[in-house]
Order: C-alpha cells, then structure tokens, then sequence
C-alpha cells in the first residue's frame, strides 16, 4: 500500500478520518504518529501528501489533506474473455496496478457460462479489488469494467465506438508474430479464454483491425498471460 485514497465523501474541507485496513497499514507497517507525511490521494481525482493529526484510542486516523497534482493516467484497455472468478479475483488488483483504464469482459465461446452470475461482477465485490491494486501503485483513476456477454454484438456494433483510436492486439498462442508496441497509440489487448479464441472468433476480430500476436509456443493461464502480455507492452 504505497498511497492512502480516500473516496471524495471521506474529505470534508481539508480534512479525511479513516480506520480500517488502510489505518491499520499506517500504524502497523508505517509506524505512523501525529505529524507523519503520508501518500494520498482521492479516488479519481489529484493525490498528493496528508499529515497525521490526530491517531484515536480506537485506531482512527485524522490527517489534513493536501492533494495538488494530478495522478499518472491509465495507458491501456483491455477486452477480456473472464477465467474463473478465483482467477479473476487475483488478476484484478494487478491490472489496477498495471493501469488498466478500461476493462471488458467478453462472452467468447470457451468462457464458462456460470461466470455471468458470479458475485465478483457486482461493483461492490470487485471495487476494493481495484482500490488495492492502485494504492499499491500510488495512482488515484480508477478502471471501469463493463460486461458485454454477446460477443459477436460487441465487436460488430460497439467496439469502433468505444476503441476508436487504439492499436488492436489480439493475445493468441497460435500463429501470430512477436509481440510488438507503437509507442503513439494507446494499445488495446484482447485476452481470450484459456483454450484459445475460437476460429470464428479469431476472424472477427482480425476484420476489426487486430494483430495477432504471441508469446510464444507455451500455453499460460488467464492471468499469467494477461500479464506477462501487457509487461512486454509497457
């Protein structure tokens, strides 16, 4: 945890109050007592530094904020074929970490169907999710994650319209060059499930402008290859 965010309701003038997990990190990781410089940031918005003011009987931090720059921006997005939501509970912080701005998860063929009423979907499980992993980066943007289950419906109709100026990277272990990066474009990943894009689905996209690329001949798991994808990326 190498920055505090507060959501905008915890700052009231100048001032956040906060206990928990966070409290927690800075009094028993950071040692934190009255006067200490603290990391912080809003949620979405400018981060900056805090002063502990006030540390209560019952572990609650007071600071006084002050948030005077803006935070590093997300670079990539990424259209994703969801793994199991164990999986997905791993990955996400990462991406957050990583500066993933906007995520779409995708019904391709292989995506197990049961996925689509798992608990993680539902902002409330998968937002602290997406808080840790950009506490751990310093950063303050948050990702969105949209759903899109027919996925055939979101490459013909949506995916111009909501990617209309990136570079299309289409993740596929077979037959695609090296992965490669033009530096002037904001780069859009596609992940498939862990068998692969189908045939049909493959064709789709590659009508779409996407370049299939590789890792190489080993198979890796949702989450390996997402990141290990977007580390060659960086």
């Amino acid at each position: 945890m190498n920055r505090i965010l507060f959501e905008r309701s915890e700052i009231v003038g100048d001032t956040a109050t906060f206990g928990g997990i966070r409290a927690e990190h800075v009094l028993k990781v950071l040692h934190g007592e009255v006067g200490q410089v603290l990391k912080t940031g809003e949620l979405d918005g400018a981060i900056g530094n805090s002063v502990i003011k006030d540390i209560s009987p019952a572990g609650e931090i007071t600071v006084a904020v002050a948030h005077d720059r803006a935070s590093p921006q997300p670079w990539f997005d990424l259209i994703l074929a969801p793994p199991r939501p164990r999986v997905m509970k791993r990955l996400l912080p990462q991406l957050a970490t990583l500066g993933v701005g906007r995520i779409v998860l995708v019904g391709a063929k292989k995506v197990e169907k049961d996925f689509w009423g798992a608990t993680l979907l539902k902002e409330e499980q998968y937002r602290p999710l997406l808080i840790d992993g950009l506490m751990q980066a310093g950063t303050s943007i948050m990702p969105t994650i949209e759903t899109r289950r027919n996925f055939r419906k979101f490459v013909n109709d949506e995916l111009d319209g909501m990617f209309p100026d990136s570079e299309r990277i289409l993740a596929h272990p077979y037959g695609g060059t090296e992965l490669s990066h033009d530096d002037n474009r904001r780069p859009l990943l596609a992940v498939g499930p862990e068998g692969g894009w189908t045939d049909d689905e493959l064709e789709l996209m590659e009508a779409k402008g996407f370049a299939r690329r590789t890792l190489g001949d080993r198979i890796l798991r949702t989450d390996t290859a997402t990141i290990a994808l977007i580390a060659r990326l960086i």
